[in-house]
């Protein structure tokens, strides 16, 4: 029997607010009960009002085994298009725990993929909403293609646009793999992800451990260093994913975003006394962060991950920065293996999105140790060497107090390439410090001297007014300048101005071979 157009088009709208329902009222109620968002709340949050284009809803899966068949899976478990945040195009997929808990089957994969590749063809974001119980086993080998897929699409975007992935419930088994080749993990307090779960190591290796304990949010921040940042909630982590992509360009042949600058930039003469002159004195160097970013405005990244080091994005006049700084009040700001992972990383994701690198340098070396040495920390360590050796980007390093030996050259020297080498008159800069190197150096003299402690402390005075300034290291231009710290900001506002065209040529090759 025919029918007039109102029908059809009637039919279309009820099929749609059928699907968008996803497992039905009662588990979106469940969602929420648990304190979580659907899959359509978290998407509705993130994008601009009336934005989001949604593609592939009328998904339906083709498996007929194991209790599949006629089984309804709205849009198969999760929902993909485009919409803009902030007025800009990103592409994002956010998985519907209330349609099969968002297990991953072959269609669930194909549209997250298409997202994917939409976002390389049109230079924008990928943005991964996860809450998913995993592989849907009754698909077998075609869950794991589309995983596979997922995986090698990952890479493809990598390096090209910004992908961020959002945790907000289970993330277990080989699903944690994309979200940690993508460039940023944000997980819920309520979410968990881990390789393997409670019951099969339990069962595996007789340990006993809880899901918190090891797939919460403290434990793959704090230990493994998995996490980037954590949010409260859902909401909370829709709010960091936003920042996040407001200091980010939308793929690596763009600028990051320019914001409105200050007209003159007065010295903040607050910043002469931060730093003590004591070269034991710890301080928190997130409070000289705040003194040289407009506004005070942070967004530290892997807060607690190897607290040693500093990381995260900033703005100076407009432009944004990725700040890399030792931590004096955390283990003196010492470089140790996770500290040299953490910025490494960073410093990578920098070049890759042309966001010019400024380092905050008072480091007294690499943290020695056995367990360091047998961890690798040569090799970790020459992960820094590398990351800044090939970064193209604008490198600005100031040398606020201790800069010792090879941890120096690792902060990104003179040598390293760096485009300019400041320096407050607290620095030090020395191939260690003045007691050890008279200990080595005047080992004899002292023990002959009629009163060793007296011969010692003045060889240390002469050694420290030799060596462990900034001037000898200006006097070789391996400083650019020495500036009081007042005019740090003004200084790296100019600097970053200058060298905002920056270019520079190397030679071709496939890609270098960082030190794994």
């Amino acid at each position: 029997m025919a029918r007039n157009i109102e029908e059809i088009i009637q039919a279309l709208n009820d099929r749609k607010d059928e699907l968008q329902l996803g497992g039905g009222q009662e588990r979106i109620d469940r969602q929420h009960e648990a304190g979580g968002l659907t899959a359509r709340e978290r998407i509705t949050a993130l994008v601009d009002q009336d934005s989001f284009q949604e593609s592939g809803m009328f998904a339906e899966h083709r498996c007929n085994l194991f209790g599949m068949e006629g089984k309804k899976m709205p849009a198969d478990g999760v929902v993909t298009g485009a919409g803009s945040v902030d007025g800009r195009l990103v592409h994002l997929a956010s998985q519907d725990f209330t349609v099969g808990g968002g297990a991953a089957g072959e269609l669930h994969c194909t549209k997250i993929v298409g997202m994917m590749q939409a976002s390389l063809k049109t230079g924008s974001p990928f943005v991964f909403i996860n809450d998913s119980g995993g592989a849907r086993i009754q698909e077998g080998i075609d869950s794991l293609s589309g995983y596979g897929k997922i995986f090698y699409n990952n890479v493809m975007l990598s390096g090209v646009v910004p992908q961020v992935s959002i945790i907000c419930g289970p993330c277990a088994g080989g699903a944690a793999y994309s979200p940690a080749l993508t460039d940023f993990i944000i997980q819920t307090r309520q979410a968990r992800m881990f390789i393997t779960g409670p019951s099969v190591i339990k069962a595996v290796t007789g340990e006993a451990v809880s899901a918190e304990e090891l797939g919460g949010p403290a434990a793959q921040m704090n230990n493994s260093g998995v996490v980037h940042f954590i949010a409260e909630d859902d909401l909370e982590a829709i709010a960091i994913c936003k920042r996040l992509l407001s200091f980010l360009p939308s793929n690596n042949l763009e600028d990051p975003p320019l914001r409105e600058a200050d007209e003159v930039i007065l010295p903040d003469k607050r910043l002469n006394s931060v730093v003590p002159v004591d070269p034991k004195q710890a301080y928190d160097v997130r409070e000289v962060i705040g003194h040289i970013m407009d506004g005070g405005d942070f967004m530290e990244v892997q807060e607690s991950f190897a607290p040693n080091i500093v990381i995260g994005f900033a703005r100076i006049q407009g432009r944004s920065v990725g700040i890399v700084a030792n931590q004096p009040c955390v283990m003196a700001g010492v470089l140790d293996i996770d500290a040299s992972d953490k910025a490494a990383r960073f410093i990578r994701f920098c070049n890759a999105f042309n966001i010019p690198i400024v380092t905050l340098v008072d480091v007294p070396g690499f943290l020695p140790g056995v367990q360091q040495e047998y961890g690798g920390i040569i090799r970790h360590g020459a992960k820094m060497l590398f990351a800044y050796s090939a970064a193209t980007v604008p490198k600005i390093t100031v040398v606020l107090r201790k800069a010792y030996g090879g941890a120096y050259l690792a902060m990104c020297s003179k040598d390293l390439d760096a485009d300019r080498v400041i320096c407050w008159p607290t620095a030090e800069i020395a191939v260690m410090g003045a007691d050890g190197a008279v200990d080595i150096i005047f080992r004899e003299e002292m023990r002959k001297a009629d009163d060793p402690a007296t011969r010692r402390k003045e060889l240390v005075e002469e050694y420290r007014n030799t060596f462990a300034t900034p001037y000898a290291a200006a006097a070789r231009l391996q400083v650019d300048d020495i500036i009081e710290p007042a005019e740090t900001r003004r200084y790296l506002a100019m600097a970053l101005d200058v060298l905002h065209s920056k270019r520079e040529f190397r030679p071709q090759k496939k890609h270098g071979l960082i030190p794994l």
